[in-house]
């Protein structure tokens, strides 16, 4: 893919310190975190909403996968020929469990430690629209 790169959305990721991270939120009276960002706490026992800026990642586990065998429905972006594609939720490091894209190349399983990493999504007229995804890691934490 050539062209400029341009992230899908505007503020969802971006790389911070050689790493990508996931912006949202998170309460400060009970930790709950959310992304994307939120104006307030919906955690059922929490009494106070104080929101707070947050980022998450790059670390985390591969918690479960499934395959995107057919093309997914607008507004979803890809292109083509359509390839199916792995979708995992992950449990981040820091508390977060959010779901995404499981990076080419990187075969899924269950368990296993993954990072967050910008990588291209489509190529859309002059530009290569970039999303955050995550890539396999091996135990010892290496690419």
């Amino acid at each position: 893919m050539a062209g400029q790169r341009a992230p899908a959305i505007e503020g969802l990721f971006s790389e911070v310190g050689g790493g990508v991270r996931l912006h949202g939120s998170r309460c400060a009276t009970c930790g709950t975190p959310y992304f994307p960002k939120t104006e307030r706490c919906r955690h059922p026992d929490c009494d106070d909403s104080r929101i707070e800026d947050a980022s998450f990642g790059p670390l985390g586990t591969l918690w479960s996968y499934s395959v995107q065998n057919y093309p997914p429905p607008s507004p979803a972006r890809y292109d083509e020929p359509y390839r199916p594609y792995a979708l995992g939720v992950v449990d981040l490091d820091d508390g977060l469990r959010v779901v995404g894209r499981v990076a080419e190349g990187s075969e899924p399983r269950v368990g296993a430690p993954v990072e967050l990493v910008e990588a291209p999504l489509c190529q859309q007229e002059d530009r290569v629209v970039t999303t955050w995804m995550f890539r396999m890691r091996d135990e010892e934490g290496s690419r």
